[in-house]
C-alpha cells in the first residue's frame, strides 16, 4: 500500500461522489417544487399547475432513480478501499446513515409509487400528501447525510474505545455538531437554487421557441422568483458558513483565501496562481484590508495563514483556492440573474427579453457546477484528514495496492459514463420537449395584456 494507492482511492471516491451529489441536489429541490405545484393546483384550481407537475414528475423519477443507484455504489467503497475508516468511524457514522435509511429512504420509497402512478387512482388530497411526504423524505435524507459529513469536518460528542474506534458519548452533540446547521442550510438552499436554475433554463429555452407557451411562462416566472429571493439569502448563509469554518477549520480558510502567511490587515485575493512549493500566490489581484474585514470584521484583524499550522497538515491550496472562487463567482452570477429578472418583470419584459432567456439557458447547469465546486472546497480543504484533526486519510485506507484500485477505477469510469451518460441524454431529451400537449397558445392581444398575470 503506497501513496499512489491512496491517491487513486481518493480520486475514485471523488469521481463517484461527483456523479452522485448532483442527483440528490436536483431531486431535493425538484420534490419541493412538485409539492408547491400540486398545492397551488389544489388551492387555485388552475390547470397549468398540474400540467407542469405532470411535465416535471418524469424528470424527477429518472433523476431520483439515478441518485439511488449512484449512492448504493458509493457505499461499497467504504468496504473495499476505506475499510479502516469504516471500522474506526462505524460506531458513529453507521447509526447516522442507518437513520437516513429508516426515516428518509423508507418515506420516499413508501410514497414514491403513489406519487408517480397514483394521480388517477387515489384522491387528490392523498396524492398531494404523498408528494409532500416524498419532498420531506428528500429533506430528511439531506439532514442525516449532512450531519454525518459535518461530524467528519467538526467531530463532537465522541470518545475513543480500546480498539481505537470513535464511539458516541453524546448523540445530540454528534448530530448537531458545530458546523452542521450551517452546512445543512447552505446545502438545502443550494439544492433549491440548482432546481430553480434548471427549471428557469428549460422555461427560457421554450420561451425562445414560443413566447406564447403558457407553461414555459409559468415555470420561468416561478424560477426567477426563486432566484431573486433565495440567492441573497444564500449569500448571507454562505458568509456565516465561512465564519464557522474559520472558527473550526482555520487551515481550510487559509487555503481558500490563499494566505500562506499570518498577517494583520490581510487583503482579499480575488485572483492569482497559488504556488504551494514557494508559498506564494503569483500574479495576484487583491483588495487591501478587505480579507481581514470580511473574516474578522476589522480592517486590521489578524488572519491566520498556513504558516500557523504544521506543513504536513496543509490542504492542497490550488484546488481549494480555485474551486472556492468558481463557486462564489457563480453565486454572484445567480444573484445578478435574480436582480435582472426583477427589473425585467417591472418593465413587463420578462417573457420577451430573448437575450435574458439565452443567459438563463446558459446558466441552467450553474447550480450543479457551484455544488460540485463547493463540495471540492469542503472535502479537499479538510485534507489530509478524513476526520478533521483526528484521523488522517493515509491511515484510513484498506490494505489495497495501486493496481487493484486502478482497475476498479477504470471500471467505474466506463460504467458511469455509459449508464449515467445515457441517463443525462434522456433527461435532456425530456427537457427539450415542449409540454405542447398541455399548451394553450395565447392570441397576440392576450399575450400583451396578460404578460404578467401568469404568476
Amino acid at each position: 500500500m503506497g501513496e499512489l494507492a491512496v491517491d487513486l482511492a481518493r480520486f475514485q471516491f471523488a469521481f463517484t461522489v461527483s456523479f452522485h451529489i448532483i442527483f440528490p441536489a436536483f431531486t431535493i429541490g425538484l420534490a419541493s417544487y412538485l409539492a408547491v405545484l400540486e398545492g397551488l393546483y389544489l388551492k387555485t384550481g388552475q390547470q397549468k399547475y398540474i400540467e407542469l407537475y405532470q411535465y416535471w414528475i418524469k424528470i424527477f423519477a429518472i433523476s431520483f432513480g439515478m441518485g439511488v443507484v449512484s449512492g448504493i455504489v458509493m457505499s461499497y467503497q467504504f468496504g473495499t478501499n476505506w475499510s479502516v475508516f469504516a471500522d474506526k468511524t462505524g460506531p458513529v457514522l453507521g447509526p447516522l446513515l442507518g437513520y437516513e435509511v429508516f426515516t428518509a429512504f423508507f418515506l420516499e420509497a413508501g410514497f414514491l409509487g403513489v406519487m408517480l402512478f397514483g394521480m388517477n387512482r387515489v384522491g387528490r388530497r392523498l396524492h398531494f400528501m404523498a408528494t409532500v411526504i416524498v419532498a420531506i423524505g428528500t429533506l430528511l435524507s439531506a439532514f442525516w447525510i449532512l450531519s454525518a459529513n459535518s461530524w467528519m469536518q467538526t467531530p463532537a460528542g465522541y470518545g475513543m474505545n480500546t480498539q481505537g474506534q470513535f464511539i458516541p458519548e453524546d448523540w445530540w452533540a454528534v448530530v448537531f455538531n458545530p458546523s452542521f446547521p450551517y452546512r445543512l442550510t447552505h446545502m438545502v438552499l443550494a439544492a433549491f437554487l440548482t432546481t430553480a436554475f434548471v427549471v428557469g433554463g428549460v422555461g427560457a429555452y421554450h420561451l425562445l421557441r414560443s413566447q406564447k407557451n403558457h407553461l414555459a411562462r409559468t415555470m420561468f416566472s416561478m424560477a426567477m422568483w426563486m432566484a431573486a429571493i433565495v440567492t441573497p439569502i444564500q449569500v448571507i448563509v454562505g458568509d456565516l458558513h465561512g465564519l464557522n469554518t474559520l472558527a473550526h477549520q482555520p487551515a481550510k480558510v487559509a487555503a481558500m483565501e490563499g494566505h500562506f502567511e499570518t498577517h494583520e490587515g490581510a487583503p482579499l485575493i480575488l485572483f492569482g496562481l497559488p504556488d504551494q512549493a514557494n508559498k506564494t500566490v503569483d500574479y495576484q489581484v487583491s483588495i487591501p484590508y478587505l480579507g481581514s474585514l470580511i473574516l474578522t470584521h476589522s480592517f486590521t484583524g489578524e488572519v491566520k495563514g498556513l504558516d500557523a499550522f504544521p506543513e504536513e497538515d496543509h490542504p492542497p491550496v490550488a484546488i481549494v483556492f480555485w474551486s472556492f472562487r468558481i463557486m462564489v463567482a457563480l453565486g454572484f452570477l445567480m444573484l445578478a440573474v435574480g436582480l435582472v429578472s426583477l427589473w425585467l418583470r417591472k418593465k413587463k419584459e420578462l417573457y420577451h427579453a430573448d437575450w435574458f432567456h439565452r443567459c438563463c439557458v446558459v446558466m441552467a447547469p450553474s447550480g450543479f457546477i457551484a455544488i460540485l465546486c463547493g463540495w471540492i472546497t469542503t472535502e479537499v480543504g479538510r485534507q489530509p484528514f478524513t476526520v478533521y484533526g483526528l484521523l488522517r486519510t493515509a491511515d484510513s485506507i484498506s490494505p489495497v495496492n495501486a493496481a487493484a484500485v486502478s482497475v476498479s477505477l477504470a471500471a467505474f469510469v466506463v460504467v458511469y459514463f455509459t449508464v449515467f451518460g445515457a441517463g443525462f441524454y434522456y433527461l435532456l431529451r425530456l427537457m427539450r420537449k415542449s409540454p405542447t400537449k398541455y399548451e394553450r397558445p395565447l392570441d397576440s392581444d392576450t399575450v400583451t395584456s396578460t404578460t404578467h398575470s401568469n404568476l
